[in-house]
């Protein structure tokens, strides 16, 4: 059999078991502290009411988890590279604008999307 023929069979094999690289999602919203934000809704900031001027930082560095508002008041739960580290790309960020491109799932169970974030950028007006 022609080398080329065989190259071309296996090339083809692979492009039918490999996915298609799916494109990523860029979405903009607030960030916030998930703990506080799911106790009341208005813990947008970072000082949240009997809670302390830094309450959104601590409980990010602290590991809670942190999620994107969006305009439309939908909530993204942040996972990924994002949230290594204690969450230190994202802490500096808490209660501002951001665009962040990543992999959005619905999370079983709460019905939470989960954003795989993999960019982190400030919105303009930052």
């Amino acid at each position: 059999m022609n080398k080329g023929v065989v190259v071309g069979m296996c090339l083809a094999a692979v492009g039918l078991v490999l996915p298609a690289a799916s494109k990523a999602d860029t979405l903009t919203g607030q960030l916030v502290d998930l703990a506080c934000y799911s106790q009341n809704k208005q813990n947008t900031g970072n000082a949240h009411r009997g809670k302390g001027a830094i309450c959104g930082q601590a409980c990010a560095r602290e590991g809670f988890p942190v999620g994107l508002v969006t305009p439309d008041g939908k909530v993204y739960q942040i996972t990924g590279d994002l949230t290594a580290a204690h969450q230190a790309k994202l802490v500096p960020y808490i209660s501002q604008t951001v665009t962040i491109t990543g992999d959005v799932s619905q999370q079983s169970g709460n019905g939470m999307a989960m954003l795989n974030g993999k960019d982190l950028k400030p919105a303009a007006g930052n």
